[in-house]
């Protein structure tokens, strides 16, 4: 499903039509829902800090655009695209763009409540 658009198809769409949220200066946010997992696309301004946290959710994130300065269990990892991050549940991890606009897939499984709930 699309963000809040309840469906039990298969679904095939292009991130184009993919409604796009502000959820904080410099942080838009695409999803695409399922049962058990969910897929979103995050485009961030250069240099915007997303703090170090935790979740219950398993993450995937594919680095489409940009390079990003991570903080992974206290360690910085630079990475950039084509890398491919995994987060188990529970992981601390935080982030800071660098100067460039930056595109980034995350993968949630299950899906974020917070998000949903807006």
């Amino acid at each position: 499903m699309i963000a809040e658009e309840t469906k039990l198809a298969a679904l095939v769409t292009d991130w184009a039509t993919v409604p796009a949220t502000q959820v904080a200066p410099g942080i838009k946010r695409q999803m695409v829902t399922g049962e058990n997992v969910m897929i979103c696309r995050f485009t961030f301004d250069p240099f915007v800090v997303t703090p170090e946290h935790t979740h219950r959710h398993e993450q995937m994130t594919l680095v489409m655009n940009g390079k990003v300065k991570f903080i992974i269990d206290g360690k910085v990892t630079i990475v950039s695209p084509g890398d491919v991050l995994h987060f188990p549940p529970h992981n601390r991890h935080g982030a800071t763009m660098l100067d460039e606009e930056v595109v980034l897939i995350d993968i949630f499984s299950p899906p974020r409540e917070d998000f949903l709930a807006g």
